[in-house]
């Protein structure tokens, strides 16, 4: 299990969803933090220099900054980011990819299959 001083940030427009991965998160002992826009996120992480997450869960089709500009601004900060959304389209997926994410699921996607992906991408998945 992840150490729970560990903190995600889930950044989806669908407040059900955020509600959904954060309950999930906490299941799995780690500690969430939700944000409904790209810029929501972006200002969290300006406005409050203490905030820095370990892991972000970025939505791609979001109003205003979609996922991949999020994704991309975050790109300095090296941040593990997993993308996921619920118009895969390859083209995305390989944008996302090729711009470091660390995995990319559909919605509706299996919980287990995202606490994987949060604890690889966190560094204490099976055999870390």
């Amino acid at each position: 299990m992840v150490k729970s001083s560990r903190i995600v940030a889930v950044v989806d427009d669908d407040e059900s969803v955020c509600r959904s991965i954060k309950r999930l998160l906490l299941s799995a002992g780690i500690g969430a933090e939700t944000f409904v826009s790209g810029e929501d996120f972006l200002d969290a992480l300006s406005a409050i220099p203490s905030f820095f997450p370990d892991c972000v869960i970025l939505d791609i089709q979001m109003p205003g900054i979609n996922g991949l500009e999020v994704q991309r601004q975050l790109a300095p900060r090296a941040l593990p980011v997993i993308i996921i959304t619920a118009h895969d389209d390859i083209t995305v997926r390989e944008r996302a990819i090729a711009s470091g994410a660390t995995a990319y699921l559909r919605k509706p996607f299996n919980g287990s299959d995202l606490i994987k992906a949060v604890e690889l991408a966190l560094g204490s998945g099976p055999g870390q």
